[in-house]
C-alpha cells in the first residue's frame, strides 16, 4: 500500500479569505498562476472568485515549498477555548458549497498531516515515545476513517420519545471530506503548529505502523483523562463493542479493588470520591506541558473535579443548552454508567418537565455552557428548610469520554520508561502493531 492523502475540511464560513505563499494553479481555470491574498464568496449557491462563478475550486501548489494561509479560521469550537486563528497549510486547497456556506478543505499525505495533529493534539516537545504511541493511535484512526463506508451527516440517536433523549455524534460523519481540523475528529492546524525533530523522528520510526485487530485497522481512540478507568466504546457511542476498546485500570498492574465495577453507584460514588494510584494522576507541570497546549493548560483539576450550581442556575443553563424548560430542578440522578463510571443515562427531574438523557457527551453538553469535562461524576444537594433543593454541587473525574488511550497517562508512563508498543498494549490489549506501507 502507498502512503495515501486524506481530505480534511478546515473552516466553513460565507467568506473564506486564504493567501497563497508561492505559486498555485486553480485547475477548474488554469489560464493563470496565483500567488498573494484572494477571497472567495457564495453568491446563489455558487462560488465567486475572481468576476468568475465556480462549483468548486482546486488550487495545487506548484512546488514543494509552497504553502497557504486561511485568515480566520475557528479552532476549539463549542469548547470553552474556542478561538480564531491564521493558519497555514501544505498541500491542496480546495474549496466547494456545503449548507449553503463555503468550506475550504486541504488535500495532504496522511503524514504531512500526522506531523501537524501530533504537534496540534499536544507539544511536539514530548517524549519521543509518546509521540510514538501518539503516531500510530492517530494513524490508525484517521486510515480507519479514510475506510469507512456508508458515511452519512445524520445523527444516530438510540431512542427520542417523550421520557428519554439519547443521543451520539460519532455517525455524524463528514460526507464532503474525510476527517476536519477540530476537536470532533483531531486536531489538525496545519504547519502554524511547527513540527520538531523529535516528532519527525516519531513519524519516521512508525511510519505506517497501525493498531490492528482481526486484520483490520483500529478505530482507535483517546482522551485527555481517563481519570483512573478507561470506559468501553458501545458506552460512548453505537452498541457495537471494539474488542481493543475496553476498560483498563491505568496503573502499573491494571488493579484496583476499589475499581472492581463502577456500573454500581455506590462503587462510583467511592471511586470518584477517592484519590487512586493512576498514571494520569499527576500534577507534574513538566509532564502536563507534553499533553496540554496553552489553552489547555488553563484546565488544572481534570483528575478530579468540582462543579456548583445553584437551582436557578442550573435550571437556565439546561433550557439554554436543551431546549427544554424543566422548572425548578428537584434532581439529578444517574440511571445506568459505563465500566467507568462515566454516566451513560442521566435522567433530569424538574418541576415541568422529567426526561433522561445520554449518551456522555449529550450529558457533557446540557450541564456546561462549553463541555463538562466528563460524565464520570457524583451528584450531591443542598436542601432548604422545607426539604428543597437550592445547591447542585457535581464532583467528577476524568476529562473526556475516557475511551481508548489516556494522554496524559501515556505521558507518565513514557516519563517512567515505557515503551511505545507498551504504552499502546496498556490501552488497547487486544490489538497488535502492523505496518500498513
Amino acid at each position: 500500500m502507498e502512503e495515501p492523502k486524506i481530505t480534511v475540511g478546515i473552516m466553513s464560513e460565507d467568506e473564506i479569505t486564504f493567501v497563497f505563499n508561492g505559486e498555485f494553479i486553480l485547475e477548474e481555470d488554469d489560464s493563470e498562476k496565483l500567488t498573494g491574498k484572494h477571497k472567495a464568496k457564495i453568491h446563489d449557491g455558487v462560488i465567486s472568485f475572481k468576476g468568475k462563478q465556480f462549483s468548486k475550486l482546486s488550487f495545487i501548489p506548484q512546488t514543494e515549498n509552497c504553502d497557504f494561509e486561511l485568515i480566520g479560521v475557528t479552532i476549539g469550537k463549542s469548547f470553552h477555548w474556542e478561538q480564531k486563528e491564521n493558519l497555514k497549510f501544505r498541500g491542496d486547497l480546495i474549496i466547494i458549497t456545503e449548507n449553503n456556506k463555503l468550506t475550504a478543505i486541504n488535500r495532504v499525505a496522511v503524514e504531512e498531516h500526522l506531523a501537524s495533529v501530533i504537534s496540534s493534539e499536544m507539544s511536539a516537545t514530548s517524549a519521543i515515545e509518546l509521540l510514538k504511541a501518539h503516531a500510530i493511535i492517530s494513524r490508525s484512526w484517521v486510515l480507519a476513517q479514510i475506510n469507512k463506508e456508508n458515511k452519512s451527516t445524520k445523527d444516530s440517536c438510540a431512542l427520542d420519545s417523550e421520557t428519554e433523549h439519547i443521543k451520539w455524534y460519532d455517525k455524524e460523519d463528514h460526507i464532503n471530506f474525510d476527517v476536519c481540523a477540530d476537536d470532533h475528529c483531531q486536531r489538525y492546524q496545519g504547519i502554524t503548529r511547527e513540527s520538531t525533530d523529535t516528532v519527525k523522528e516519531a513519524l519516521r520510526k512508525t511510519r505506517g505502523e497501525v493498531l490492528k485487530h482481526e486484520g483490520q485497522i483500529c478505530d482507535a481512540r483517546f482522551s485527555k483523562s481517563c481519570g483512573g478507568v478507561s470506559e468501553t466504546f458501545e458506552n460512548c457511542w453505537e452498541e457495537t463493542p471494539h474488542p481493543y476498546l475496553k476498560k483498563v485500570i491505568d496503573n502499573r498492574d491494571e488493579l484496583d479493588i476499589n475499581a472492581k465495577d463502577l456500573t454500581v453507584e455506590k462503587n462510583a460514588r467511592l471511586w470518584i470520591l477517592s484519590n487512586p494510584e493512576s498514571f494520569c494522576n499527576t500534577t507534574d507541570d513538566k509532564i502536563l506541558s507534553q499533553v496540554l497546549v496553552s489553552y489547555d493548560q488553563k484546565t488544572k483539576d481534570f483528575f478530579r473535579w468540582k462543579v456548583e450550581f445553584n437551582t436557578s442556575e442550573l435550571s437556565k443553563l439546561l433550557k439554554k443548552k436543551t431546549g427544554i424548560d424543566f422548572g425548578d430542578i428537584q434532581d439529578l440522578i444517574a440511571i445506568e454508567r459505563g465500566q467507568s463510571g462515566r454516566i451513560i443515562k442521566l435522567k433530569i427531574a424538574g418541576s415541568k418537565k422529567t426526561l433522561i438523557i445520554g449518551k456522555e457527551l449529550e450529558i457533557r453538553k446540557a450541564l456546561s455552557e462549553s463541555h463538562l469535562y466528563s460524565s464520570a461524576f457524583i451528584v450531591e444537594k443542598e436542601m432548604d428548610k422545607e426539604g428543597r433543593p437550592i445547591k447542585f454541587v457535581l464532583t467528577g473525574a476524568g476529562w473526556g469520554h475516557g475511551v481508548g488511550l489516556c494522554q496524559i497517562g501515556a505521558a507518565v508512563m513514557a516519563s517512567k520508561g515505557y515503551n511505545y508498543q507498551e504504552i499502546l498494549k496498556h490501552y488497547y490489549n487486544n490489538a497488535t502493531i502492523e505496518k500498513e506501507y
